[in-house]
């Protein structure tokens, strides 16, 4: 006996409905995975960068550190050099100015200049053309002067000067 007036239909488990149903959850939670995984890639990368970039800062600072105390060794050098010139400058013009106050009747034959002494060996006909063209000016410098004085075979006398500069003491000894 028939009942019915369509013919029957093969019935499935799981419907066409279910399964679109169950298609758009599958879909969405594969969706829902991804976007969790990629966040979680994102976040463990943005930390290794993080650490790789702190590595760097701290390398940097200690590079401006040792630059900055290059630097400063630098200026010390730079200070030292300048004040090697200005010594060399002053102790040029000195020697110039030495060479300079000589007379020609005088004949040096070696100077020895220090920082606060002055030791002059040469020869000079008298001890009178010493005193007045060399010895004077020498005194009006030093604060102590000495010469000695030894006669050779021409007439003529080797004399040797030691002058000296005191920092607390002004007043000049003459001592021969």
């Amino acid at each position: 006996m028939k009942h019915s007036f369509i013919a029957p239909r093969l019935k499935r488990l799981i419907s066409t409905e279910l399964r679109m149903v169950l298609f758009f959850f599958t879909v969405t939670i594969v969706m829902l995975v991804g976007t969790y995984s990629f966040l979680l890639y994102k976040t463990y990368d943005f930390i290794q960068e993080r650490a790789a970039i702190t590595e760097k800062m701290v390398a940097l600072e200690y590079a401006t550190k040792k630059i900055e105390a290059d630097i400063i060794h630098i200026d010390g050098e730079v200070k030292i050099s300048d004040q090697v010139m200005t010594d060399n400058t002053v102790m040029k013009e000195s020697i110039r100015n030495l060479f300079d106050l000589v007379p020609d009747t005088i004949t040096l034959s070696r100077a020895e200049l220090d920082e606060k002494s002055l030791v002059l060996y040469g020869m000079t006909p008298n001890k009178e053309t010493y005193e007045y063209i060399l010895h004077a000016p020498l005194r009006s410098i030093f604060n102590r002067t000495y010469s000695s004085f030894y006669p050779i075979e021409n007439g003529w006398y080797r004399f040797v000067s030691t002058n000296y500069l005191d920092d607390d003491d002004n007043e000049t000894e003459v001592v021969e």
